[in-house]
């Protein structure tokens, strides 16, 4: 019998807020910082519509989709109540109000979608953006988000994700691919952030907003969350330190670029599994996370020529991969009663490689049918070669964020 909590309930509503400040600001600073100075405002903008969008969706039919029941065939849930109708403000979930479930699994469907805005930046349509990610909200992150949380197949497969490596990260990364790959390569595709300050301060507020994502995925004040939280600090630092002394060794010295790159590629590894594992996995997840990020963007990416313009696939795509198999080699059963590889069971690393690999094949494979189609039936869905050259804030917006005069 669910039985209401007010501590369960205070933490879970702190850490609603801490994913949200993740999109935003913290997404739109980190993304906007590391854009071209013409297109800040549109990468800005590209984070706040796809969250907002996201947002309407979860309310109206989303959540019963991800979670509702019956699921058909553990492919998708079937909707019965639209608009949250019939769900009151006294019925619960666990030890927390079932809208709070709610809410704090609509800043991870938002969140998801922001994510994606990084690999697209400098050369989309506004109009193209918001009908790609409308869509795709309902046909690729809904159904993910059952098979893995809402008592889909993964699910009852056993498939470990705490708090969304497979749903949110591998997710994102993979359709900031497909939609880049239906893009094609920026006029000029050099990565100069227009402002490094305002990516570290967005990577900051990730880094801190992270303790909420992580942290409340447990659904309680108890020592498991904790234990998410501190893992997760201690991932990103080793990230961070690694990616460090890889930039030393490669480029001859530390770049600020490549520190932030590194927590967030750390923090990313860690999320499936913060809720499984304990501090000397953490540092070995966290450190062989920025190896699998670095040789995605330095060596994987020139090599097939793709254009992921800030990265996604390569920091939250690759290093999802990695904390998703990693989860079903170090899973702790002292933690959380599951048991991973280094714990008797060889059997959860299978499920976990079945779980990227059905992530990665549904994720890239819709989200590059849905860009296709698009791109065809409205022309094209890249603005044209005079409005990339001048920027997109000027010619999509008629904004800028500087002033020129």
């Amino acid at each position: 019998m669910d039985v209401f909590s007010a501590g369960d309930t205070a933490w879970v509503l702190i850490c609603t807020i801490l994913v949200m400040m993740m999109s935003i600001p913290a997404v739109a600073f980190f993304y906007g910082g590391l854009s071209k100075r013409k297109n800040v405002l549109n990468t800005m903008f590209l984070t706040f519509i796809a969250f907002s969008i996201l947002s309407i969706i979860w309310v109206v039919f989303g959540y019963q989709v991800a979670f509702g029941e019956p699921s058909i065939f553990g492919f998708i849930g079937v909707p019965s109540h639209f608009f949250l109708q019939g769900i009151s403000i006294n019925d619960l979930n666990g030890t927390i109000p079932a809208l709070l479930f709610i809410a704090f699994h609509l800043v991870f469907a938002g969140l998801t979608a922001s994510l994606v805005s990084g690999g697209i930046v400098g050369r989309m349509k506004t109009k193209a953006w918001v009908i790609f990610i409308l869509i795709w909200g309902i046909i690729v992150y809904l159904p993910i988000a059952h098979w893995v949380w809402g008592g889909g197949w993964l699910m009852n497969m056993g498939a470990l994700d705490f708090a969304g490596g497979t749903v949110v990260h591998i997710n994102s990364g993979m359709t900031a691919l497909a939609v880049a790959l239906v893009l094609g390569k920026r006029k000029n595709t050099a990565l100069i952030p227009h402002n490094l300050g305002y990516a570290v301060l967005g990577a900051g507020l990730l880094w801190i907003g992270w303790m909420g994502f992580n942290g409340g995925s447990g659904l309680g004040a108890n020592g498991l969350a904790a234990n998410a939280i501190l893992v997760s600090n201690i991932a990103a630092a080793a990230s961070l330190i690694v990616w460090t002394i890889l930039d030393t060794i490669i480029v001859g010295k530390p770049t600020v670029l490549g520190a932030i790159s590194g927590g967030v590629a750390g923090l990313v590894a860690i999320t499936p599994a913060a809720g499984f594992v304990d501090i000397p996995s953490a540092i070995i997840i966290g450190a062989i996370a920025p190896l699998v990020s670095y040789f995605a963007i330095y060596y994987l990416k020139p090599k097939l020529g793709y254009d992921d313009a800030l990265d996604v696939f390569g920091i939250h795509g690759m290093s999802g991969i990695w904390g998703a198999i990693a989860t079903g080699i170090f899973a702790a059963p002292f933690i959380n009663e599951a048991a991973g590889l280094l714990y008797g069971n060889p059997y959860q690393l299978v499920i976990q490689i079945i779980s990227v690999i059905a992530t990665i094949a549904y994720s890239f494979a819709v989200s590059y049918i849905l860009a296709k189609i698009l791109d065809k039936s409205m022309g094209s869905i890249r603005v044209n070669d005079n409005e990339e050259v001048t920027g997109l804030d000027t010619n999509l917006h008629e904004e800028s964020a500087y002033n020129f005069n």
